[in-house]
């Protein structure tokens, strides 16, 4: 049975880190590019979420329909394109505008990285549903992987320490 991890920071309150919210919104009025958004993500601690999925129910005894089982599931975003993302939040603030129900679990950014590598995900997309949404994929996602997996030195083409600008991209549609 799978258990649930011990938190990165007991006395943690949920809010995002202040220098993580100054750079986002820096890269929101055009002041600042996406390397001064990794550079303040870099050492951040990230909310990931996860939210109960229904795996049986029941007619209950006054007839309606109940849960009977249910798990724990990390929820993957879709882009129109099929490719996949793994959902990061800078606090339970960007968390609770994005789900009310989603619960925490606490990651450092570079250990969602690499979850996501291992998931076979595209991309993480921090703070989905605003203030600022902010997208790591590609070479990116790739080389903070391997930082927090320790396998840097077998990447090829990919310089750690450089972060080219890239282009916006929306990675969500609104319906």
């Amino acid at each position: 049975m799978p258990s649930i991890p011990q938190p990165l920071d007991p006395t943690d309150d949920g809010g995002a880190a202040p220098a993580v919210t100054a750079a986002l919104t820096a890269y929101q009025d055009g002041t600042a590019g996406p390397d001064v958004v990794l550079g303040a993500l870099g050492g951040a601690r990230l909310l990931v979420p996860v939210v109960a999925l229904l795996t049986e129910s029941e007619v209950g005894e006054h007839g309606l329909r109940q849960e009977k089982e249910s798990e724990m599931a990390l929820p993957k975003l879709v882009g129109q394109d099929g490719r996949q993302a793994v959902l990061a939040f800078t606090g339970t603030e960007a968390l609770t505008r994005w789900r009310a129900d989603a619960r925490p679990i606490q990651a450092t950014t570079l250990q969602v990285c690499q979850a996501a590598v291992s998931e076979r995900a595209a991309a993480v997309v921090v703070d989905v549903a605003g203030p600022v949404p902010f997208v790591i994929e590609g070479d990116v996602l790739r080389a903070l992987a391997a930082v927090e997996s320790g396998t840097v030195d077998r990447l090829s083409g990919v310089t750690v320490a450089r972060v080219e600008p890239v282009r916006k991209r929306r990675w969500f549609a609104r319906r």
